[in-house]
């Protein structure tokens, strides 16, 4: 047998993890596709003032058009909030505490008046993330071309409105343009927000971000604040058990290291006379 061709199964393994990452980021780098940066989401999903803000937003700004139906309105207690307050300032209509979060647009209406019905939001974190939410609120710019008057730099062609934009303003793409891919991503990282490096013909490459055009009424830290709120409760929202089974997987990590140190000592104590 061929010495030189025989390998242990962990090496296998890791030329195959190898491949396989090779295999996925190759051909987009070869080509040198599109990359999208993110600004990093400032969210703490333990910030309980931010989760209740993020509720309120989410009530006000986005549960006229997108339900989640796997989220209770009594859930929300969870973060802070009395069922008063649920009841008073969060519950709108007839639904009661139990109810979950639905919205009153039919699905037919929904897809007459859109093309297709607004997703549900219960469990959109988990799918995007929340990088990708967050950069999302801020990817929006004005573009005369699209149904809606509007377009977005992580989304492109998204058929959703700037439903925020009484908020933060107008804003207009920006595009410049590097003779180089690794200058396109030096100017990317520079500007410290979303970005979006593409290549263009010519064999050039496009940094498009986006910019203020017509401010607010929030200032752009101020807007900054509020998405990261709402992100923050969309996160919770996909996993409201979460802080709780971190806290019991903790508690349950620290009872093993006792009872191993017992476990230990009985181990010791069974065999200290066995030679």
């Amino acid at each position: 047998m061929d010495m030189k061709t025989v390998r242990s199964p962990r090496a296998a393994a890791a030329i195959l993890a190898a491949a396989a990452v090779l295999a996925a980021s190759g051909p987009a780098a070869a080509a040198g596709g599109p990359d999208l940066r993110f600004e990093r989401a400032p969210v703490h999903r333990l910030d309980d003032a931010s989760l209740q803000r993020g509720a309120r937003n989410f009530v006000n700004y986005c549960l006229n058009c997108h339900s989640a139906k796997y989220m209770r309105f009594n859930r929300l207690t969870d973060i802070g909030l009395t069922e008063d307050q649920i009841r008073d300032n969060l519950i709108l209509g007839d639904a009661k505490l139990g109810d979950v979060m639905n919205v009153a647009m039919r699905p037919a209406d929904a897809k007459a008046w859109f093309g297709v019905p607004p997703p549900d939001l219960s469990v959109e974190s988990r799918v995007r993330g929340r990088d990708w939410l967050y950069n999302y609120f801020l990817g929006f710019y004005r573009d005369p071309a699209s149904a809606t008057g509007w377009n977005n730099l992580v989304f492109p062609n998204v058929g959703m409105p700037h439903v925020l934009w009484t908020l933060s303003g107008t804003t207009r793409l920006v595009t410049a343009e590097f003779a180089d891919h690794q200058s396109a991503v030096g100017a990317a990282i520079a500007s410290k927000g979303l970005a979006l490096v593409e290549p263009i013909p010519g064999g050039r490459f496009a940094v498009r971000t986006v910019a203020a055009d017509v401010p607010g009424s929030m200032t752009p830290v101020e807007y900054r604040g509020f998405v990261a709120d709402l992100v923050n409760y969309m996160e919770y929202m996909g996993e409201p058990v979460r802080n709780k089974r971190i806290n019991l997987g903790i508690v349950v990590l620290m009872f093993l290291g006792v009872l191993f140190f017992f476990a230990y000592w009985l181990k010791r104590e069974y065999w200290k006379d066995v030679h």
